[in-house]
């Protein structure tokens, strides 16, 4: 690990205030870069994502994603976190914190728009970040890649009853433009890039060359993710310092939800005995958000001032450094994980079959 990359959490605290900073100096031209956007999709961000994604998309050998099928522990327990425990949990959270606890401290009018935001952000896993995360944790690549298209499928049939359902509402608008324009940005077109990327490489300099480019590019990545956490927070600054308390109590439920669902699925895929390698993308995929999807969406049903709009954006904020911190759980506990029975079974398994 290089100096940079060790003092990664360093550079976040710099970007989470350097950015609130400059939202709150010159909110004029982040407004501007905010509105270039179609669909709710931001385009500024949505080019950094592409410069964080890429080069790790460019590991990917799609030869060897039939071999992802070995891995069917970490799809179960992925699935189950996101589908069947995410969004219940939020929405037992929203009700317990921002319903019950919290509510003195917020405006009356806003608390059951603050929940309905919560289990919109909840409802909708996360894609394109996930690629950073994993390839932080040394996550499997091609498992990565296959849960991802896996989720981004059943959120088209999934998200709307879900969300209906949990928000007791008789129609749910899904922003498709959103869902589908997000699906095509950050995954389509960034895996075909990636491709075409390692082709043009293996053809010209072997393997060799595709491992001189990963190392070249891999601090580009991280800049793209640094920069994309000052965007957000310039996006946001000056709601941070108008309504703090409000930005904090709504992140208290989220942070619970992140940290919950990824010790769970990460203790689930530890039990089965799936390996590191797949437990870490799965906790992790299992603990972040589709945030452009959730805000899109909070905008759409309940309007642009909404606390269910408010509390979205919240989850955008806090995204980038508590997944970090989920990283830095993930990478210092892989010991501890290593040593659990059935993964070491499991590891052990095919040298005993030869």
């Amino acid at each position: 690990m290089s100096t940079f990359e060790r003092y990664l959490t360093l550079w976040v605290v710099l970007c989470i205030v350097a950015g609130i900073a400059l939202g709150w100096l010159m909110p004029e031209l982040f407004h501007a870069i905010a509105a270039a956007e179609i669909a709710r999709v931001n385009l500024p961000v949505a080019i950094l994502i592409w410069l964080m994604i890429i080069p790790m998309l460019v590991k990917i050998d799609f030869s060897a994603l039939s071999k992802v099928t070995e891995h069917w522990r970490g799809i179960g327990v992925t699935l189950f976190i996101n589908w069947a425990v995410k969004p219940f949990s939020m929405a037992l959270l929203g009700w317990i914190f921002i319903g019950w606890l919290f509510r003195p401290l917020l405006p009356a009018d806003q608390v059951t728009s603050y929940i309905a935001g919560l289990i919109l952000l909840a409802a909708a896993p996360c894609t394109a970040m996930v690629f950073v995360w994993s390839n932080l944790s040394d996550g499997e690549p091609h498992f990565t890649l296959s849960q991802v298209a896996l989720n981004d499928i059943i959120m088209v049939f999934a998200f709307a009853p879900i969300v209906a359902l949990l928000l007791g509402l008789s129609a749910i608008v899904v922003p498709w433009q959103t869902l589908l324009l997000s699906v095509v940005l950050y995954i389509v077109v960034p895996v075909i890039l990636a491709q075409l990327i390692r082709r043009a490489v293996l053809a010209s300099g072997g393997d060799a060359a595709l491992s001189r480019l990963l190392a070249a590019v891999q601090p580009l990545s991280l800049l793209a993710l640094l920069a994309t956490l000052v965007l957000l927070f310039a996006f946001q600054g000056p709601q941070i310092l108008a309504q703090p308390l409000v930005i904090a109590l709504l992140a208290v439920p989220i942070l619970i939800q992140v940290y919950f669902n990824a010790g769970l699925a990460y203790v689930l895929n530890r039990w089965s005995g799936e390996a590191h390698c797949v437990a870490a993308p799965s906790a992790l995929i299992g603990a972040s958000n589709f945030f452009e999807l959730a805000v899109a969406a909070a905008i759409g049903l309940f309007g642009l001032n909404s606390g269910a709009a408010l509390a979205t954006v919240v989850g955008v904020l806090i995204e980038v450094p508590v997944m970090l911190s989920v990283v830095r759980i993930a990478n210092a506990s892989k010991g501890w994980y290593e040593a659990g029975a059935a993964v070491r079974r499991n590891a052990a398994a095919p040298h005993l079959r030869s």
